[in-house]
């Protein structure tokens, strides 16, 4: 477990260094390794944890958000972005956590870096309204056109009712 511990420190150091000022804050706590990255640096930070041959984080295994609404002691953006990445060559993964915050919180896109974004960056805007500057196609992926809202935001009414849609022709 010692190793694990030491690689995972190893690759927040490398971050730390390779991109400064981008890292706000770290963790390493039982083997998971975490990155909460300053967002106007995002991209930097991945792209640098994409190509050191050291961290070489090839994959982006998942991408999703959090609302943070009703957290009293929370006091960052009330949405994040959370990366998870991993190495094929070194068998190791890495979260990135970013802020997206404001009244229509907003990220830049991780498209030119692993197209497999994609489908994912459709899914947070359609269910938080997270958009990304830059997705060439950011539209609904889970819900019809004509739904109203995002529904994993901690402020949605659930007793709200959508408009009925009839068979398209």
């Amino acid at each position: 477990m010692a190793e694990l511990d030491d690689q995972g420190a190893e690759v927040l150091a490398r971050l730390l260094r390779g991109v400064p000022g981008a890292v706000l804050a770290t963790h390493a706590e039982r083997g998971d390794l975490t990155a909460i990255v300053d967002s106007t640096r995002l991209l930097e930070a991945l792209r640098f944890l994409q190509s050191d041959p050291a961290t070489s984080f090839d994959m982006l295994m998942d991408l999703t958000a959090v609302d943070y609404q009703g957290y009293p002691e929370r006091s960052g953006p009330r949405f994040e972005v959370v990366y998870h990445l991993y190495s094929l060559e070194r068998n190791a993964r890495l979260r990135i956590r970013t802020g997206a915050g404001g009244e229509n919180p907003e990220v830049e896109s991780v498209l030119p870096l692993w197209p497999a974004a994609n489908w994912m960056e459709r899914e947070v805007w359609d269910l938080y309204g997270i958009r990304f500057r830059g997705h060439p196609d950011l539209r609904r992926i889970l819900l019809y056109d004509e739904f109203e809202g995002h529904p994993l935001r901690k402020d949605y009414p659930k007793e709200r009712r959508q408009p009925l849609v009839g068979p398209r022709n």
